[in-house]
């Protein structure tokens, strides 16, 4: 399989060029040069399936020309060592927990992924440095990932002040082969200096440089699996009750809801997605209007989706061929303020025993809102709640519990790196280490 930029400027480049390099040379992010259908018969048997295994039938579609199959199913065992189980959260209302791996966020599964398809291809003598910008759970995700793998040396870059210090902790305080940089900036700075090293040939040529945002298509091609996991388990009903199946994803960068829309192109069987924003809603003007416009990102109680520039909207561009009416048939939208998501929070737990975090509360108010009488909806609940402890404790005025895992984080010594919102510093920074 070949993989091409979406700027079509550079290359097409195999699979391991496109993993190890990160982001194409035009400054374009990869895509697959095709996306394969699953067969019917797969879809026919997959409620008898694990997750794991299901997971290797869809990675042998993606990745099966590439990978030798024992190998890629290593891989994937050894990526998806937890459950993303489906939970009833109200009639034909569906929460797709992705919060039970390591660091308790969605981003496990791809950042694990990742991690050790890299390895695979950096064989036993190579090494490479990791860059990557985090709004809040990409970094404890891709630093736990890649923690004590030889030959990696991860650079977290995260805005001063803005994630929560549960989310902090689980990157600032690992040592080893993770170094946390503290920007003074908002998240689309801690972005755009990855990016621009990215694309600085003299710094490339004296340090090999990836990325494990969604940008990295090994990445954000992982993200499939749970989404084919979720129609799994409510395969039964939706054919029980002639309902279609509808997903929403609370969306930042934009790579969760593009590997929705992917799965799709493998034959997944959902009708249509939402994307639910904050108040950064960029994504959701360009659905109203037709014009995309980003901007600089606002600071908001779903601090994870803070982005005004997603980086992915040119991959649903370049799966739409840019077209405008294609992304509106397949995708709606949806933007919430922040007392919007505490009235939702306070709504899930009073009404439904439920306790969202603020961005499944994105995702959650989206389908009641938009739901129709032949669907069932899912909502993605990407983070646990404890993650974001001092905030929902006050919203839903309840004194959550904290999972030994993250207990754990707190722990440990805070250890970052200072830096202005410089490119020149961070770049002096880099060849330095």
């Amino acid at each position: 399989m070949k993989y091409y930029s979406t700027n079509h400027h550079s290359p097409e480049v195999s699979l391991q060029e496109a993993v190890v390099r990160g982001l194409a040379p035009d400054n374009g992010l990869y895509m697959p040069e095709r996306i394969e259908r699953m067969p019917e018969s797969f879809f026919e048997g997959i409620s008898r399936m694990s997750f794991q295994e299901l997971s290797f039938q869809v990675a042998k579609c993606l990745f099966g020309e590439d990978i030798p199959e024992s190998k890629l199913r290593h891989i994937v065992y050894d990526t998806l060592q937890f459950p993303t189980p489906v939970v009833k959260v109200e009639n034909n209302i569906y929460a797709l927990e992705l919060f039970h791996g390591p660091t308790l966020a969605f981003k496990d599964v791809g950042a694990r992924f990742m991690a050790r398809m890299l390895r695979h291809f950096l064989g036993t003598d190579r090494k490479v440095n990791v860059l990557v910008a985090t709004s809040g759970d990409t970094g404890s995700a891709v630093a736990n990932g890649f923690l004590g793998v030889d030959g990696i040396q991860v650079y977290v870059l995260y805005p001063k002040g803005k994630v929560s210090q549960i989310q902090e902790s689980q990157f600032t305080t690992l040592g080893h082969n993770v170094t946390a940089i503290e920007v003074d900036g908002v998240f689309d700075d801690c972005q755009a200096l990855v990016k621009q090293a990215f694309l600085d040939k003299q710094l490339n040529a004296d340090m090999r440089l990836t990325s494990a945002n969604s940008i990295n298509v090994a990445r954000l091609l992982p993200q499939a699996f749970y989404y084919f996991n979720a129609y799994s388990q409510l395969r039964q009903k939706l054919l029980a009750e002639n309902k279609q199946l509808v997903f929403c994803t609370p969306s930042g960068n934009f790579g969760n809801i593009t590997a929705g829309l992917i799965a799709k192109r493998m034959g997944l069987p959902v009708k249509r997605f939402i994307a639910a924003n904050n108040a950064n809603d960029v994504f959701y003007q360009y659905l109203q209007t037709g014009e995309y416009h980003p901007t600089h990102s606002k600071q908001t109680l779903a601090n994870a989706m803070d982005v005004g520039n997603p980086s992915n909207f040119v991959r649903i561009l370049d799966l739409y061929h840019d077209s405008w009416e294609g992304i509106r048939t397949d995708i709606s939208g949806a933007t919430y303020t922040d007392e919007e998501i505490r009235e939702t929070m306070r709504y899930g737990f009073a009404a439904d025993g439920y306790t969202l975090d603020p961005h499944g509360a994105c995702g959650f108010q989206a389908l009641k809102q938009q739901l129709r009488a032949d669907e069932i909806g899912v909502f993605l609940e990407t983070a646990h709640p404890a993650k974001f402890k001092e905030k929902v404790d006050a919203i839903i005025g309840c004194d959550i519990a904290i999972p030994e895992r993250l207990t754990a984080f707190m722990r440990g010594k805070k250890k970052t790196v200072p830096m202005r919102n410089d490119y020149n510093q961070f770049r002096e920074f880099l060849l330095k280490r």
